[in-house]
């Protein structure tokens, strides 16, 4: 290229998609942590998900991000990060076909969980939805936060 010629941006370029990270509630009666490890290498369906500012998040979730796996109801805690193995597909257990499904592989419990109650005490992260829209079963967390907590749970 000669000197003073312009250069498109999309010319030579690579674009890298951005890893993103995620909060995902489950009841530990119905599916825990313990039960994700015990799925092993090929992972489980994230399933079930009926409401759709959840279901839109579930969309957005690419293979490689990683979510912090949340006991709700019995602990209120993040007790582990589980990774997506495969982006958003039709929910098997919707009969209607309107909803999607990620496929989760579990990475690793915390050492030590983190409570809902040290999340509020924390001003860093008191902007999150899991404060702010309580009932919300599929979440963004940004980077800044993720590591927040990944460093409150001492991984």
């Amino acid at each position: 290229m000669a000197f003073g010629q312009k250069r498109s941006l999309h010319e030579g370029a690579r674009f890298k998609v951005m890893k993103q990270y995620w909060l995902l509630k489950s009841e530990p009666d119905v599916w825990s942590i313990d039960q994700q490890k015990k799925a092993g290498a090929k992972g489980a369906a994230w399933d079930g998900v009926r409401n759709y500012q959840a279901a839109n998040n579930l969309k957005k979730m690419r293979q490689g991000d990683l979510c912090f796996f949340y006991h709700s109801n019995i602990g209120k805690e993040i007790v582990g990060i589980v990774k997506i193995i495969k982006n958003a597909f039709i929910d098997k257990t919707d009969v209607k076909k309107r909803f999607v499904a990620v496929q989760v592989r579990f990475v690793k419990k915390l050492k030590t969980p983190v409570s809902l109650e040290k999340i509020k005490k924390n001003k860093k992260i008191s902007h999150l939805p899991l404060i702010k829209q309580s009932r919300l079963s599929v979440m963004p967390i940004d980077y800044k936060s993720w590591k927040i907590i990944y460093n409150m749970g001492k991984i």
